[in-house]
């Protein structure tokens, strides 16, 4: 394959990817998802420590996880998330929350597991209450709408501080159950409630943070404490059931690091300030290189606009997916980028000087300095890529937004200067910059190809 046709191909290819971009982004005010920092909202980072003397293991994050996502759930707020972050924090943020002090609170309060007989809650509302909250549980639709138990209409028999084990295993049948393992004084208080409902087959209300989960019926007496839990189960249903028993009161000593509140008009004059700055840094490095290499800076131009379209793009295809939510921080990584993408324009305009002013044709200063400058780029992106992952993996908080645009920033500035760039510099080479090397900034160089 040519040099012609190779450059026409990748010259298609960022065609291509650029009409991809404008469809995955445009409009980007409803493709690409703000942040709470522009949205306004709570962001909450909380740190577990140990309980005394027991450890902090891996196991006992994913208890404390289990009981705050549960938690955010029951706010009610759409795109609400909990986050792991680190060894011991966690990341929440509640878009729109509308009382901070009281989400505050429950945040960080031990969670609740609890038994409940069923059959000694006289109160009409909540037993209709227990039967939503279990019927929205099985058909996985958001229960966050649903209030909680009210405690003054029932009395639990039994809390979660007695679960010390609970596993999804399978019955006698072959289906999902959930076992579970008590301590002496739970499997006491087990007994002598089972041995009691076991004759009429009376039911278990198994609530957490006072929304009913499960109500299994008792079919014989349990005087150990090991107990199954069977039904209709589906394996998903049979791990989250094990979850919520084994999350019980929160395993972990639980403090609000940090907090912030941020109302939404705040976010959106945050938000065109970052935008203003953002612009303004574009147009004085997209005069700079119109000033200093004439049709060379005009290609520049284009470059820093392909990359702007395919960064956001990519941006909003992540936000389709629900993993990605564009914050402050987020902006002033792409304006970062922005002087990278340059940086990588910048290298190989002076390199192509350097090679024409050496001697060489236009042609095979072209092909000499892309090679070289592209070179260079990825080896100091590198050495900036590796400590952005660093930043990315060990940061905690809204600082990881700013890491993870800069690492997708440097990405696609190296592919706009290998499908775009490049190409176009080669081609203009082969023929207007070897006619009219003045209006490329450059000096006149040899023509013989």
């Amino acid at each position: 394959m040519d040099s012609k046709t190779r450059n026409l191909i990748a010259l298609l290819a960022i065609a291509v990817l650029t009409a991809v971009s404008v469809w995955q982004f445009w409009p980007p005010a409803e493709k690409i998802t703000q942040g709470l920092d522009i949205k306004g909202g709570l962001s909450v980072i909380l740190t577990a420590s140990p309980l005394g003397d027991t450890a902090l293991t891996e196991d006992t994050m994913e208890r404390v996880e289990t009981i705050l996502i549960e938690r955010v759930d029951g706010f009610g707020v759409s795109e609400a998330s909990v986050q792991r972050q680190g060894q011991n924090a966690f990341l929440i943020q509640l878009p729109g929350i509308s009382n901070a002090e009281d989400a505050l609170k429950l945040l960080g309060e031990p969670g609740k597991l609890e038994f409940i007989e069923l059959g000694s809650i006289t109160d009409p509302a909540t037993l209709g209450l227990i039967d939503s909250q279990i019927m929205a549980e099985r058909s996985t639709e958001p229960t966050e709408t649903l209030p909680k138990l009210d405690e003054s209409t029932y009395e639990a028999f039994m809390t979660g501080e007695v679960i010390t084990d609970a596993q999804v295993t399978v019955d006698e049948l072959g289906n999902p159950a959930v076992s579970l393992k008590m301590s002496k004084e739970g499997a006491d208080t087990w007994a002598g409630v089972t041995t009691r409902l076991a004759p009429t087959r009376g039911q278990i209300v198994i609530a957490l943070d006072g929304r009913a989960k499960s109500a299994p019926a008792v079919q014989t007496p349990i005087l150990t404490g090991d107990t199954e839990i069977s039904g209709s189960f589906t394996v998903d249903e049979a791990k989250g059931l094990a979850a919520v028993l084994q999350s019980g009161a929160m395993p972990a000593d639980i403090a609000i690091d940090e907090s912030r509140v941020v109302g939404p008009t705040l976010g959106q004059d945050s938000l065109r300030q970052g935008l203003m700055a953002g612009i303004i840094g574009v147009v004085l490095v997209g005069l700079f290189m119109a000033a200093y290499y004439r049709g060379l800076g005009v290609v520049s131009w284009v470059a820093l606009a392909l990359y702007g379209v395919i960064l956001f793009g990519v941006l909003g295809a992540l936000s389709s997916f629900g993993v990605f939510a564009l914050t402050l921080p987020g902006i002033a990584g792409v304006i970062l980028t922005i002087g990278v993408a340059a940086d990588t324009s910048i290298l190989i305009f002076e390199r192509l000087k350097e090679e024409v002013e050496g001697g060489k044709t236009h042609r095979s200063a072209a092909k000499s300095a892309i090679r070289h400058a592209i070179g260079t780029s990825v080896d100091a992106d590198i050495v900036t890529l590796v400590s952005a992952v660093a930043l990315y993996i060990f940061a905690v908080g809204s600082v990881r937004g700013f890491a993870f645009t800069l690492i997708l920033g440097i990405i696609i500035d190296l592919v706009v200067a290998i499908l775009f760039t490049g190409p176009v510099v080669r081609i203009l080479a082969e023929g207007p910059m070897a006619k009219m090397p003045a209006l490329f900034g450059m000096k006149a160089g040899d023509r013989d190809a």
